[in-house]
């Protein structure tokens, strides 16, 4: 719950200003998905593997939500980034991986409650209806995707990973500069 306090606070402070929308370029995220893709390459590489999960500390959870504030910027991944804080922090990549994971939860039901209010302020059914229905996929697909990721995680770095974000973000880049 702690590491979800930064980016609540910095997630509404961009709703509230509308700066959340103004950030959405593809040149943002071109320039996002290549700069965080090779900093978790970078931390995947050099980050010392000393702490497991049930390390995880209360300074440790503050500075993995600073970490987390930082993927509001369209293109981190929420994910990615918190993955890279951890392996920065020391944790071992499936240590980093459950860490992030877990901070997802709070952070993702703060966003849905947001959300929602939203479709509820307009009172749309079919909005609320749809919206349920995406969540119910996207819940079921996380989880196996999540069950797939650890398993390689014993086995494979984040490289895969690291070539599709550079990869992707600049072909994204060549579109927007193009």
């Amino acid at each position: 719950m702690i590491a979800t306090i930064p980016v609540i606070l910095a997630g509404l402070v961009l709703h509230l200003t509308g700066l959340d929308d103004a950030m959405r370029s593809i040149a943002v995220i071109g320039w996002t998905m290549l700069i965080f893709g090779i900093v978790l390459y970078w931390a995947d590489q050099r980050g010392a593997q000393v702490k497991q999960a049930e390390d995880w500390s209360l300074k440790d959870a503050i500075i993995m939500g600073l970490w987390q504030a930082v993927a509001l910027i369209p293109g981190t991944s929420r994910s990615g980034i918190t993955i890279t804080g951890a392996r920065l922090l020391g944790y071992d990549r499936e240590s980093a991986a459950r860490v992030a994971m877990l901070m997802s939860i709070p952070t993702i039901m703060a966003s849905g409650i947001l959300l929602g209010g939203e479709v509820i302020a307009t009172a749309d059914i079919a909005a609320a209806r749809d919206g349920a229905i995406a969540a119910g996929f996207a819940f079921v697909s996380a989880l196996a995707a999540l069950s797939i990721m650890m398993r390689l995680l014993r086995s494979v770095s984040f490289t895969p990973y690291v070539i599709y974000r550079v990869a992707l973000g600049v072909i994204l880049l060549g579109i927007a500069y193009s």
